[in-house]
């Protein structure tokens, strides 16, 4: 993104304010139109504000001078997705419309392919804007996993927890925080979780049908994880083999 001379976190600060309030708004339209309850209420604020908070310190610790066209897109499309969560918090009570369900996260999904290519065309490409796009991505996985994990069971969860559970395993071996190699496969593998699974949770499909295209999803993403894992194991055998080979030198 381009910077200024100054920095004034107020310039960033806004933009932030400015989605928080437009997912409150989006809120209020869904519970006009479907009679939302207090569980999506609750869920769909605490999005909310989790998101500004979360967005507002990252901000602050950058120092961006401007928020970027493509962290607006990106912004907007996590507008859509605390809506999504917000239908799936009240699916517990009431099932939400399907054609405002499936509309929601097929415009969200739609995006995910637009704040890149906007970042790309404009030169805002950041660090902040691809953790960004890529936390937002997650969420809405989880959320989709969720739902859908209503109907299959409880074993579609772990699409939208395979992430987290590798993030969490990060801690623990710090080898998996290495750099991946560019990889077309693990794009499109991660592209089709939300194609597979909107599908599986518009209700559209037979049983059968919905039941093969999410553990189609679950075994793609496996197989992604599963690829990256051993990749970065076998990377950090090769780096430690010269510093054991020395650590025996010294020692003899």
């Amino acid at each position: 993104m381009a910077l200024n001379n100054t920095y004034d976190a107020r310039l960033v600060q806004q933009e932030t304010a400015v989605g928080a309030g437009v997912q409150i708004l989006l809120l209020a339209l869904l519970g006009s139109a479907i009679g939302m309850g207090p569980a999506g209420w609750l869920t769909g604020l605490a999005f909310a504000i989790a998101t500004w908070a979360v967005l507002s310190r990252a901000l602050h610790r950058s120092r961006l001078q401007s928020f970027g066209p493509a962290n607006r897109v990106t912004l907007g499309r996590a507008t859509l997705v605390g809506g999504v969560t917000a239908l799936v918090a009240d699916s517990f009570e009431s099932s939400p419309p399907v054609t405002l369900f499936v509309g929601l996260t097929a415009v969200a999904l739609i995006l995910d392919g637009v704040d890149g290519k906007v970042a790309r065309r404009t030169g805002t490409s950041t660090a902040l804007g691809a953790r960004f796009d890529m936390e937002v991505d997650a969420f809405l996985i989880l959320v989709l996993s969720v739902y859908v994990s209503m109907t299959l069971g409880p074993w579609v969860l772990l699409i939208g927890v395979m992430r987290y559970g590798f993030v969490a395993a990060a801690r623990v071996w710090p080898w998996l925080n290495a750099a991946l190699p560019p990889s077309t496969a693990r794009k499109t593998v991660a592209a089709m979780q939300g194609v597979f699974l909107l599908l599986a949770a518009s209700g559209f499909l037979p049983y059968a049908a919905t039941f093969a295209v999410a553990a189609v999803a679950l075994a793609a993403l496996v197989w992604s994880f599963g690829r990256d894992i051993l990749w970065l194991w076998r990377t950090s055998r090769v780096q430690q083999a010269p510093v054991a080979e020395l650590r025996e030198l010294v020692a003899s």
